[in-house]
């Protein structure tokens, strides 16, 4: 293999450019930080700011990791100058360059990445970039200056493909990966065009911060997701960071270490910039609860199982329309059995004398499937928005229908989807839209009219899926009420 070595563009700049200063700029932000170094780490998240400002939190961090049965730091930086959709890009390097000297590139583990769909090279996404990059002299002075390293600059993915991207990066990693998401938090002020708030500034940027962080170590991404497009928090590293929440391990837990603002650091009220320090201790390997998930995600449920969730959508859709939505149903089945415990995406479709009468449901495999049935028999009964709210006259002439569905997966192209066998969403430029199996052959459509329906189900024209598209497939067990 030719060596091609990545010289940092960052010295002298972002840090000192000579080994000396360098060292002594990183010993001199690693005082007074309690440096007992934990031995179930699997992830972190570090801010990537100049070290002057976030070297502090950055160390703190590094210095708590006991780097000592790692055989890799995989770093996940988000793109500050290159637009990537569903993509990140991993730069074509074999050696990185610092003041501190060259760092290995894990070249095995790259090929594997680069076997996966949506990870590319994109050599002006690194060119610039900061985020991964700067991680690369902490990881040298505090962790082991010959532990080889991956950089990946991440792009922007949507949710579903960041549930199947992510499934998919998870397999590679294993317990001597270390992987870190690089973030800075909000960055307020007019310098950043973020102002929500002008007064108490370092009171409610700790509020602000604190919460979506919170999110964070509750695992929860679409909650975290949400957050932040409800506030429009400017978190820079938000797609590594989701990234990293969609792929983390059920039995992982997260611990914050330092949280400050370089707007406290300067006593600037007028623009100050966010840096939050955090552990992740676990294990990439697969733990008993997500080993039972993934045997349930590859099995079909039982028959049983299959009446008991039918039950419980016309019940819960029954209860509404008896009580009023303000009194929708919250308790537990009584009789809750490991099938409909089993973590899945799944969608409810009710038909009325065999014409569609609501359609709603979730592709992502994120809770258990009896709560999946319970929420979006309510959403399709009374939240589609292509149809009026289900009247307590029609209950009985409902027909419901529940497609359980398997994990999404990427494809490489729409030749690989399978008519009849395979659930499909498309993506494309910001639109996407979904069809679970049984529309083609219900329709007697061929793959051509399918995807030009889909398209046109996603507001784009009916000829985009021919090329810049990206497609996710799934299968599906439907369960139908026998007449």
């Amino acid at each position: 293999m030719v060596k091609k070595v990545m010289v940092s563009p960052l010295a002298g700049q972002w840090f000192p450019a000579s080994e000396r200063a360098l060292r002594e700029e990183i010993a001199e932000r690693s005082k007074g930080v309690m440096s007992v170094r934990k031995k179930n780490v699997c992830a972190a998240v570090v801010p990537h700011a100049g070290y002057r400002y976030s070297g502090g939190v950055a160390a703190g961090v590094y210095l708590r990791i006991d780097p000592a049965r790692f055989g890799r730091v995989v770093v996940m930086g988000p793109s500050h100058y290159v637009g990537m959709h569903n993509q990140m890009s991993v730069a074509d390097a074999t050696h990185f360059a610092t003041p501190l000297g060259e760092l290995r590139v894990d070249t095995e583990f790259v090929a594997r990445l680069r076997t996966l769909p949506f990870v590319t090279c994109l050599p002006e996404a690194h060119a610039r970039e900061h985020s991964d990059q700067i991680q690369l002299p902490l990881i040298q002075a505090c962790l082991s200056t010959n532990l080889p390293v991956v950089c990946i600059v991440c792009g922007q993915f949507d949710a579903t493909n960041l549930v199947a991207a992510a499934a998919s990066f998870k397999r590679l990693l294993d317990d001597r990966t270390l992987v870190v998401a690089s973030s800075d938090f909000t960055h307020y002020g007019a310098n950043y065009g973020y102002v929500p708030f002008d007064k108490d500034v370092f009171k409610n940027l700790a509020s602000l911060d604190l919460g979506i962080f919170d999110l964070f170590m509750k695992k929860d991404v679409a909650g975290f997701m949400k957050r932040l497009d409800e506030t429009g928090a400017t978190v820079c590293g938000r797609d590594p960071l989701a990234f990293l929440l969609a792929m983390m391990p059920q039995d992982a837990k997260v611990e914050r270490t330092a949280y400050e603002t370089s707007g406290q650091m300067m006593h600037d009220t007028h623009n100050s910039v966010s840096y939050i320090g955090a552990l992740v201790t676990g294990s990439w390997g697969l733990s008993s609860k997500e080993k039972e998930a993934g045997a349930n995600n590859s099995e079909m449920l039982s028959d049983d199982d299959c009446a008991r969730l039918l039950g419980l959508a016309r019940e819960t859709i029954a209860q509404t329309l008896r009580s009023g939505p303000s009194h929708v149903p919250g308790a537990e089945p009584k009789e809750l059995t490991e099938g409909m415990k089993a973590v899945r995406g799944g969608f409810v479709t009710l038909n009325k004398h065999g014409e569609l009468r609501g359609c709603i449901g979730e592709i992502a495999p994120r809770r258990e499937i009896w709560k999946v049935v319970r929420e979006q028999a309510l959403n399709a009964a009374f939240h589609d928005p292509r149809f009026t709210p289900v009247q307590a006259v029609e209950l009985d002439a409902l027909a419901i229908e529940i497609s359980i569905l398997t994990p999404p997966r990427p494809v490489g192209s729409w030749q690989e989807i399978e008519l009849g066998r395979h659930g499909m969403v498309i993506s494309k430029g910001g639109h996407s839209a979904v069809f679970l199996p049984q529309v083609a052959p219900e329709q007697g459509w061929d793959i051509a009219e399918t995807l030009s329906h889909l398209a046109m189900k996603a507001g784009l024209p009916q000829d985009a899926w021919k090329s810049g598209a990206d497609f996710l497939v799934f299968e599906a067990q439907v369960i139908r009420e026998k007449k």
